[in-house]
C-alpha cells in the first residue's frame, strides 16, 4: 500500500513593487516563515509555488527589526527556503493538486496583483478543498480566495466567517493610496463574513476547512489551527 507524503503548498507572490509606484513590496517574511517554522517541525513537506514561479521578491519593510526574530531570520537564511521558496518557486503548472493535504496563501502588499484573478492557483485550491484538504490564508494572501469558486460555480467564500488585514490595518500602514482594493470589503462583497479582532494583533479564524488569519501576527495562529486539524480535531477553536 502506498503512503501518502503529507505535504503542504505554500504559495508566493512574484510582485515586487505596488502596482505602477516605485515603491517596493513583496512577499511580508514572517507570514512565510512563521508557517514554514510549524509545519517542519511537526513533521509536514512544504513545496513552494508562485504565479509565474521563480523569483519571489520580498518587501523590505517586513525585514526590519521589529517584525522579525531569530528564528525567522534562522528560517529565512536556510538554504532550502531560499532556493525553493525564494528563487526557484514553482510554476502551478507545476503542481499536482492531489498532492496536498492544505495549501497556504502568504501576504505581502504584492499579493493583492497577483493572486485574485490567477485561475490556476483557482483550480488547484478548489482541488484541494473538495477532496477534503484545507484552503488557508493570512493577511493580504486573503486576495487568493477571492475568486475561487466551488464545482457548483458559487465562491468558496460565500456564507463563510473568515478574517484577513483589515481596513483600518491598511489605514494604519500607510498603503491604503497603493493598494487597488481592500480585502475586508471585497470579501464581504462575496458574501463572507468578515470577522476582526484588535489591530495588528494575532487572530485565526475556522469556518470548516477554511483557516484564515488577520494580519502578520497571525502566520503561527494559523500554522497551530490547520495542525490540530491535520491531527484529527474538528475545530482549532
Amino acid at each position: 500500500m502506498e503512503i501518502k507524503m503529507k505535504k503542504i503548498l505554500v504559495i508566493l507572490t512574484n510582485t515586487a513593487k505596488y502596482g505602477t509606484k516605485n515603491e517596493a513590496t513583496g512577499l511580508w517574511l514572517s507570514e512565510a516563515t512563521e508557517f514554514v517554522k510549524e509545519l517542519i517541525q511537526a513533521g509536514y513537506v512544504l513545496d513552494y509555488v508562485s504565479p509565474r514561479g521563480g523569483y519571489v521578491p520580498i518587501d523590505p519593510r517586513s525585514l526590519k527589526n521589529a517584525y522579525v526574530n531569530e528564528e525567522v531570520f534562522a528560517l529565512y537564511g536556510s538554504e532550502d527556503f531560499q532556493n525553493r521558496a525564494l528563487a526557484n518557486s514553482l510554476k502551478p503548472s507545476d503542481i499536482n493538486a492531489s498532492d496536498y493535504l492544505a495549501v497556504y496563501y502568504t501576504g505581502g502588499h504584492g499579493v493583492v496583483w497577483d493572486f485574485p484573478d490567477n485561475k490556476a492557483l483557482q483550480a488547484i485550491s478548489r482541488e484541494i478543498y473538495e477532496q477534503g484538504g484545507y484552503v488557508t490564508s493570512v493577511c493580504h494572501g486573503l486576495a487568493g480566495l477571492l475568486n475561487i469558486k466551488t464545482s457548483d460555480g458559487s465562491y468558496l467564500i460565500s456564507g463563510k466567517t473568515l478574517t484577513g488585514f483589515t481596513e483600518k490595518e491598511e489605514i494604519l500602514s500607510g498603503k491604503k493610496r497603493l493598494v487597488p482594493f481592500g480585502t475586508e470589503k471585497e470579501d464581504r462583497n462575496r458574501g463572507a463574513k468578515f470577522v476582526k479582532k484588535r489591530a495588528f494583533s494575532s487572530f485565526a479564524v475556522q469556518d470548516g476547512h477554511l483557516i484564515t488569519g488577520q494580519n502578520p501576527m497571525s502566520g503561527q495562529a494559523v500554522a497551530k489551527c490547520l495542525l490540530k486539524n491535520l491531527k484529527g480535531s474538528l475545530s482549532c477553536l
